[in-house]
């Protein structure tokens, strides 16, 4: 396919016009970012928005891909001799990079197999007689004794039998039509099954411990979940299928003549290939098509949780108080003004195992009078309760005195405030300051400016959700990148 023919594809499947296709891939491949071209390139895209671009972006990507695939297997089964028009037609015209993988695995530079080894052995043009399936009446091992050669360690019939099978197993399993409806049955039919592997042990996966749900219904939090707990070798987790489908799905393709005296040997070979070759292999795709789906959720959720992140309405004008609470190390508090200035910083120990809640809200008192603190911030970590506890008190007793008194207190996201402090870009804000004191100025900040407070920090450090350490990185980083990007172009830092 051309470019072209792309544009028009894409159009038609993004209900799109191709001009607007064309346009935007080039606005693209100038390097555009796509916050940009949604938002100062309207009148070249027809007033595409940022979903739209993106999908277009995807979309060419996997396509050009693919052409580029297309002709490198081309190139590699030309360059064998087998390349027949046919198969030539039916690689041109694929869209799917799984089917064209199908067909192109018989043609596939293969490692040492138990097929290759037979074919060394000469056992090719037995397999093929067999393959024929032509004869009614006889002897097989009449057949299979004239490849017995000892140079070539075929020592008996059933020796040569065995290796013809192996050759037959292996052309069973390169069959693209065969993996393509093994495929298909494994994904709408198949059980994905989870078993413990220590049933007595304890661990927060024991709901997985017997656990049997269809692939087709299995939610994607379940996936990551259930793999997590493979990773850490607490679960088996395998896909269970109704065999005899599959066989029979294998036999109307490959048992052409059930009367044949080769008919045992292809019933044989066919449930080797299944049992050995193909389901194995085909239920490492569904696994892994079922885990970059779960992926592509998840990453959604987590691009999402940061955006309302990042697009939090800012608090201004105020003074603000920053609290990043803490047990043994105590709490860490900080002031900034108006406009973001740090002004003061101060360490409390009401938590045990100190216990100084008396001392710590007189400091907290005199912090919040000297600078006429209006918000006080309290990062939702570690001892966040308590010291929740502790500033409604304060706060309850300093409008007791003066019931005008414009302060309160809110909860506000900590994720990522210890990476900050730690940063780079930190010691150059307050080269004076210790990193524990620069995580609560961070805390205040981005109250008073989420978005631009939380772009000084690594999207995944920001905490966005229960497995984002489980999913593509790659994938996460670029989805999390294009959220920021897309929130800093729409309001601006």
């Amino acid at each position: 396919m051309s470019e072209k023919d792309f544009y028009g594809l894409i159009a038609q499947e993004l209900n799109l016009r191709a001009i607007q296709v064309a346009n935007t891939v080039e606005l693209l491949d100038d390097g555009n970012t796509v916050p940009f071209i949604a938002r100062y390139r309207k009148e070249r895209t027809g007033k595409m928005d940022e979903e739209q671009i993106r999908a277009v972006e995807e979309r060419i990507k996997y396509l050009r891909m693919l052409e580029e695939r297309k002709t490198t297997i081309l190139h590699s089964i030309s360059e064998q001799g087998k390349l027949t028009p046919e198969l030539e037609s039916k690689i041109r015209e694929t869209m799917k990079m799984q089917e064209l993988e199908d067909l192109y695995l018989p043609y596939r530079p293969k490692k040492r197999t138990r097929a290759t080894i037979a074919k060394e052995k000469g056992l090719e043009p037995l397999a093929e007689i067999i393959l024929k399936q032509d004869v009614n009446s006889g002897n097989i091992l009449d057949f299979a004794a004239k490849f017995v050669d000892a140079e070539k360690e075929v020592n008996s019939p059933e020796e040569a039998l065995a290796g013809a099978r192996d050759i037959i197993a292996e052309a069973i399993s390169d069959d693209a039509e065969v993996r393509k409806a093994v495929r298909e049955r494994t994904r709408y039919a198949g059980i994905l099954v989870s078993k413990a592997k220590d049933p007595d042990a304890q661990s927060d996966y024991e709901m997985y411990y017997d656990y049997a749900e269809p692939v087709k219904k299995i939610p994607p939090h379940r996936i990551l979940a259930i793999n997590r707990a493979e990773r850490e070798k607490i679960l088996k987790v395998s896909i269970e299928v109704m065999e005899e489908e599959m066989f029979e799905e294998i036999r109307r393709r490959h048992l052409k003549n059930p009367k044949s005296i080769f008919a045992n040997e292809i019933e044989a070979a066919l449930t080797d290939s299944y049992k050995r070759l193909i389901a194995p292999s085909i239920e490492r795709e569904v696994r892994s098509e079922l885990s970059e789906v779960s992926d592509e959720h998840a990453i959604g959720i987590f691009a999402t949780n940061l955006k309302n992140l990042l697009l939090q309405p800012p608090v201004k004008g105020k003074v603000i108080m920053g609290i990043d609470p803490g047990y043994r190390t105590g709490c860490k508090v900080a002031v900034i003004d108006e406009t973001g200035k740090y002004l003061e910083g101060e360490t409390i120990f009401p938590h045990p195992p100190q216990n100084q809640v008396f001392q710590s809200k007189a400091v907290l008192r005199g912090m919040a009078d000297k600078y006429g603190v209006q918000i006080i911030a309290i990062g939702n970590g570690t001892a966040s309760r308590e010291t929740e506890a502790l500033t409604a008190d304060l706060i309850k007793e300093i409008k007791e005195g003066d019931p005008a008194r414009d302060l309160m207190y809110i909860i506000v996201n900590e994720a990522g405030a210890s990476v900050y402090s730690a940063s780079k870009v930190a010691k150059e804000e307050f080269p004076d300051l210790e990193a524990s004191l620069r995580g609560n100025i961070s805390i205040a900040r981005r109250l008073m400016d989420p978005l631009a407070e939380l772009v000084k920090i690594d999207p995944k450090h920001i905490g966005v959700g229960l497995y984002q350490h489980d999913v593509n990185q790659k994938n996460l980083d670029g989805a999390l990148t294009n959220v920021v990007e897309s929130a800093v172009n729409a309001v601006g830092v």
